[in-house]
């Protein structure tokens, strides 16, 4: 097999196997090795392990830290019913955003275990389109990242204490499992760490309707375009999450008429399937992140 060959098999296995909560299958960013934890490569793939230490409450308000070999976390509380999962990565790390890109995890959340807990929905901050040497793109963090967890008690006159066991990917030379085992208390009054919570919230994108997001329309036999309106403030990236079984590329293309607009390329889908296709869409830059769900017309 080529090496693009290869590459190509490696990308359409991470695919399918990154969003699995087992943390067994990890993706090499470079040729070179590491002594931080043992690994087993196959082709271009290391499969490495790392252990998780419970983490209690160093304060009223967060957890200790849960160190990692490139990275530390703890939970951090914002109020009764708001927490933040906080992750330091080293530098020169990444970590990865709900949808990893052509290659690495997604964090998971399990909170099974929790008292007084109806439910907990972790935020995303918009991610970053990060280059790799090999041509991939990864989405994700390349600095410190905050993961709001909305809570929903079960007794809303009862606190709830969070017990979660976080599973997520750092990237630096090689992709490493990290996770952390923490367990903390949310408050029924204020907390220190409230600012950096909601910090995080406002880097969210904000749900808006599908007409206000942009136009997208048919671009040929294999693919879509995009357009929105300009927006004052930073350049705009796309981020497309198709469903399970797709594989949607993104690229950006002159804007036209005071329109930003970007080309979406079907590289893969399930056999047998056609649009229309329902597509999650993020995008960066402009006036803030925002994001829609769509549904991509039939092609022609």
């Amino acid at each position: 097999m080529t090496q693009s060959g290869q590459k190509k098999y490696l990308r359409q296995i991470v695919k399918r196997f990154g969003r699995m909560p087992l943390f067994s299958l990890w993706t090499m960013r470079s040729a070179g090795r590491s002594s931080l934890a043992p690994s087993l490569r196959i082709g271009g793939i290391a499969l490495v392990g790392g252990l998780a230490a419970p983490a209690l409450a160093a304060d009223a308000f967060s957890t200790d830290w849960a160190a990692g070999a490139k990275s530390e976390a703890r939970l951090v509380a914002a109020g009764r019913d708001l927490a933040g999962f906080e992750v330091r990565l080293a530098p020169g790390a990444i970590t990865y955003w709900r949808d990893p890109g052509d290659a690495g995890v997604p964090p998971t959340f399990d909170f099974t275990g929790s008292d007084n807990l109806a439910k907990a929905e972790p935020v995303f901050p918009a991610p970053k389109r990060i280059r790799e040497s090999d041509g991939s793109e990864a989405f994700g963090y390349e600095r410190d990242v905050v993961f709001p967890l909305r809570v929903e008690p079960s007794d809303p006159a009862k606190p709830v204490t969070l017990k979660l066991h976080a599973n997520f990917a750092v990237c630096e030379k090689i992709c490493l499992p990290a996770a952390a085992r923490l367990v903390l208390t949310l408050p029924s009054a204020g907390s220190p760490h409230a600012d950096l919570v909601e910090a995080a919230l406002a880097a969210a994108p904000r749900p808006i309707p599908p007409k206000a997001f942009g136009d997208l329309a048919s671009d040929g036999a294999d693919g879509w375009r995009l357009c929105a309106p300009v927006k004052a403030g930073g350049p705009r990236d796309l981020f497309v999450e198709p469903p399970e079984g797709w594989w949607i590329s993104v690229a950006a293309t002159p804007a036209e008429a005071g329109r930003d607009c970007f080309r979406l390329t079907l590289r893969q889908a399930p056999k047998d399937a056609v649009p229309p296709v329902q597509l999650r869409l993020t995008m960066t830059g402009g006036a803030g992140p925002v994001e829609t769900t769509v549904e991509a017309p039939a092609l022609r």
